[in-house]
């Protein structure tokens, strides 16, 4: 009998042992890339622990940025996995990878997709419900004061440099936001565009102006978007984004939903990893918690992947089998 268990304990190693074998040789090295912006670090690092630990890939993260990132991938195989591609930021070398077969769209990664506009207070939102657009706010000045003259309304814009301060400097005026009473305060740096929100919020007083989500911000303070007129690509390409066009209208910023890429050959070759790659995705207000943690603690996004797969087992262990999620357990 105790021959026969012994026999049975060792059969069963050599299978595990063969089992995380095959995983490894199928998968191999993997490349992930992890690009210069909070969570899409928070996702190469979860990808990374899942793919090492669960799959037994021998996966290592490459920073980079997102255009000299995916152009290799498109044209060199390398890296090997893009878990948050901004397909808006490089749609022609996208668009090329994956119709000559080099690369592959596995997932809508944050299905909810980055979300940018005009935001206020949810505060604000509450105790005024009649505010539900941007045109609504444009309406009551006195609500959202301007820091150096509080007899006008400000709408408050991103540093110099960033391709939304065009775009809100042209819906400023698309808006006639002048005439109806606000200034437009160039904050000069995300840090000051931060701040002037924070200060505003632990003030309890009106904020307006142009953020976007996922981030670490909207993850610690409730914040509503507001609505504006339908998306018109014809007149973003032809005014909204153009700093010096003299006439531009109302727009809206477009719906871009990230996407994860991985090249075609490592697809060939990864095994069940990919099955993974094919399911796992976020919802905005799951990495905005995990992004303000980061922040609030100066945490690296390896130490949030960690803290995320100890404490929301129930969203990623949807995303893979139970044997794999059982491996990621005991590395943990």
């Amino acid at each position: 009998m105790k021959t026969s268990m012994a026999k049975s304990v060792s059969l069963g190693v050599v299978l595990c042992a063969s089992a995380g074998y095959a995983f490894s040789a199928e998968c191999g090295d993997v490349t992930i890339a992890s690009m210069n912006w909070q969570s899409a670090e928070l996702l190469a690092n979860i990808d990374k622990i899942i793919l090492s630990k669960g799959y037994s890939c021998n996966a290592q993260l490459i920073t980079g940025d997102t255009v000299p990132t995916l152009t290799s991938m498109a044209e060199k195989g390398k890296p090997d996995i893009a878990p948050e591609a901004a397909i808006n930021l490089a749609p022609t070398v996208i668009e090329r990878g994956l119709s000559e077969k080099r690369l592959i769209a596995t997932v809508n990664v944050l299905p909810d997709g980055y979300v940018e506009g005009w935001w206020i207070p949810k505060y604000i939102a509450d105790a005024h419900p009649e505010i539900k657009t941007i045109a609504d706010a444009l309406k009551q000045p006195k609500l959202f004061p301007a820091p150096e003259d509080p007899s006008k309304g400000a709408v408050y814009n991103g540093p110099q440099g960033w391709g939304s301060t065009v775009i809100t400097g042209q819906l400023f005026k698309g808006n006639n936001a002048k005439n109806a009473g606000f200034t437009l305060v160039a904050t000069g740096s995300a840090a000051a565009l931060d701040g002037s929100l924070i200060k505003a919020y632990q003030r309890k007083q009106g904020w307006l102006g142009y953020y976007w989500a996922p981030t670490a911000l909207l993850g610690k303070y409730k914040m509503v978007k507001l609505r504006s007129v339908p998306h018109d690509a014809a007149e973003w390409k032809r005014c909204t984004t153009v700093a010096d066009c003299p006439n531009p209208k109302p727009n809206d910023w477009p719906a871009q939903v990230p996407k994860t890429l991985v090249t075609t050959d490592f697809a060939k070759r990864a095994g069940p990893a990919i099955d993974y790659l094919k399911a796992r995705s976020f919802s905005n207000a799951e990495v905005n918690k995990v992004l303000a943690w980061m922040t609030d603690n100066q945490a690296s996004g390896e130490d949030a992947a960690k803290r995320f797969l100890k404490e929301r087992e129930s969203v990623w262990t949807k995303w893979v089998p139970a044997a794999v999620a059982a491996k990621v357990k005991a590395a943990l």
